[in-house]
């Protein structure tokens, strides 16, 4: 059975502690505001020893696809996504967490 949970989100750089699977991660997010710029989430082990860094925050894709070796989620099968209102658009600087919200998606 899939579940999804949103992973609350605002419109500012941030940091947080999140649980994925059965792991705590710490995940940065962060606004590059240069020419196809944009949102993008770095991951670090609960130890902050980082992960994966610079994650592009763009729709329709689960972002942690190409991360699969690393196995970010422990033993569950899952990903991270970001959904927009109505459409494919990247998440606006003041968008992310409102007209576009982002996702832990499980299937075990």
């Amino acid at each position: 059975m899939v579940t999804i949970a949103e992973i609350p989100i605002s419109p500012d750089p941030q940091r947080m502690t999140l649980t994925l699977g059965d792991t705590t991660y710490r995940v940065t997010f962060l606004y590059r505001e240069a020419d196809e710029g944009g949102w993008v989430m770095d991951i670090a082990d609960d130890q902050d020893t980082p992960l994966a860094c610079g994650i592009p925050l763009v729709t329709g894709q689960n972002l942690l696809v190409q991360l699969r070796y690393l196995g970010i989620g422990g033993a569950v099968t899952g990903g991270i996504a970001v959904a927009s209102d109505g459409n494919d658009n990247v998440p606006t600087f003041d968008g992310l967490g409102s007209a576009s919200r982002l996702y832990w998606i499980t299937d075990p």
